[in-house]
């Protein structure tokens, strides 16, 4: 019997009195965090022309895109949404699985919820914590190395899942209903490879078609089953390898939502680790950028794959999030990384890309070909000195987390930097609502404080 039957029985049987504590503060955790990095992300590179074609999408003004205000087909906006919480690079992260778990299902299900009505905070919190655990249980029970963007391609069954369980599905709606997201999943990693846009888009593209995989499978289409462990299913056709039997005793005992970590800076997770290393370094001795004449990082395989690439003179924005010499180097000289350390001026920098090309990234010999650590930091100052530090676990990982404070600057940082100025009494109100979601009777209102 394929993995599909007994993960959608955990989904269509699991009730919100179900989730430990811990997994529902996970959920308003990382809901609100999702939000604040969607609105964020309506200042990136190409929101205006999407939001313009996906208005070209057809009949529909029941959901809005975040920071824009733009109405539009709930699909349509589930797309513009989820490019949004991805294309700075800010989205939280499952480590293990390799994966964003919350992007593509948080703008599904809210572009869903919105259209919808009704949709109670307490139907949102189960919908998240389901849906990671879809994403993540996939991710987890794969042993080999990326062969496609998996935030984006286990994020659409996982957004199906969230969808599915908000609408009450049966367990043989809800597989249809993730079987027909299978059947539309997208995800090329050569977009990372190349630090293209298209990365963040995936994600989108991915959100929209659990909106409309959720929409047919209600109206009874029928698709096929064996949709994990087929010869032609998830696992053997995205992954290459995969030991999934080891992972089922887990569905429904181990919560991944509370093992997500959040992103303390806007890039890529693999670059975390490095830079967590350097801001612990100049934490504890006290030197400046111009101390430093050169640094080398041991990583991991995939660490080096994800974002070990060389700097250049003409990066875009999305290529330089992902290059973990670039970041570092920000980081040591202004002591923080935010949105804007990627714009046009400061990529074009040369204090800053001098000291990028100081950084030596070395393979190591980890042979986990999903471990993004630990990871290692050679420091060599112009004094002579030289300092060495280790990260076993990244900053903003559960074990290291952030504090309180701190994701909720985070997310009040993000709402400032909206394509079009929200109030900054709606980020407190949304910051309050969020903290008391399982009393909130209808989420699709949150959208009434994200737009202008």
């Amino acid at each position: 019997m394929d993995a599909i039957f007994p993960i959608a029985e955990h989904i269509v049987s699991t009730r919100y009195e179900d989730l430990p504590d811990a997994v529902a503060r996970a959920a308003r955790i990382y809901i609100l965090d999702t939000l604040g990095v969607g609105i964020a992300g309506s200042g990136g590179p190409w929101v205006e022309e999407l939001v313009e074609m996906q208005a070209l999408s057809g009949a529909g003004d029941d959901a809005r895109v975040w920071g824009h205000g733009a109405r539009l087909p709930a699909p349509a906006a589930a797309l513009c949404n989820g490019y949004q919480i991805h294309n700075a690079e800010f989205d939280c992260v499952h480590e293990a699985a390799v994966i964003h778990p919350m992007t593509v299902l948080l703008a599904a299900t809210m572009a869903y919820a919105e259209r919808a009505g009704g949709v109670s905070g307490k139907d949102l919190m189960l919908a998240a914590a389901l849906g990671v655990d879809v994403a993540c249980h996939l991710g987890v029970a794969t042993t080999s190395g990326l062969r496609f963007f998996r935030p984006a391609t286990a994020g659409a069954l996982a957004a199906a899942a969230g969808i599915g369980k908000v609408r009450g599905f049966d367990r043989d709606t809800l597989i249809n209903a993730m079987s027909i997201a299978y059947a539309q999943v997208c995800g090329t990693m050569q977009a990372h490879t190349e630090g293209s846009i298209v990365l963040g888009m995936q994600i989108g593209f991915n959100a929209r078609n659990a909106v409309v995989a959720c929409d047919m499978a209600a109206r009874g289409l029928d698709g096929p089953k064996a949709i994990i462990e087929g010869p032609f299913g998830y696992l053997n056709l995205i992954e290459a390898a995969h030991d999934m039997p080891s992972i089922l005793p887990e569905v429904g005992r181990t919560w991944r939502l509370a093992e997500v970590a959040h992103k303390p800076f806007p890039s890529g997770r693999a670059t975390h680790g490095v830079v967590d290393a350097v801001m612990e370094l100049q934490a504890e001795h006290g030197f400046e950028a111009g101390d430093v004449e050169h640094v080398e990082a041991r990583v991991p395989a995939l660490t080096n794959h994800l974002v070990g690439r060389p700097v250049a003179d003409d990066m875009i924005p999305n290529y330089a999030r992902l290059c973990v010499r670039y970041v570092a180097a920000r980081l040591l000289i202004k002591g923080a990384i935010s949105v804007e350390d990627f714009s046009e001026p400061l990529l074009r920098d040369g204090e800053s890309l001098a000291l990028a090309r100081r950084f030596d990234v070395v393979i190591d010999d980890n042979p986990d070909p999903n471990a993004l650590h630990p990871v290692e930091v050679d420091m060599t100052l112009k004094d002579g000195r030289t300092l060495s530090k280790r990260i076993e676990v990244v900053y903003g990982n559960p074990a290291k987390p952030m504090t309180r404070e701190a994701h909720l600057d985070k997310f009040r940082r993000n709402w400032a930097t909206a394509l079009r100025p929200l109030d900054p009494a709606n980020a407190e109100a949304l910051i309050a609502r969020v903290d008391a979601l399982e009393d909130e009777s209808d989420v699709g209102g949150f959208v009434d404080l994200m737009v202008p």
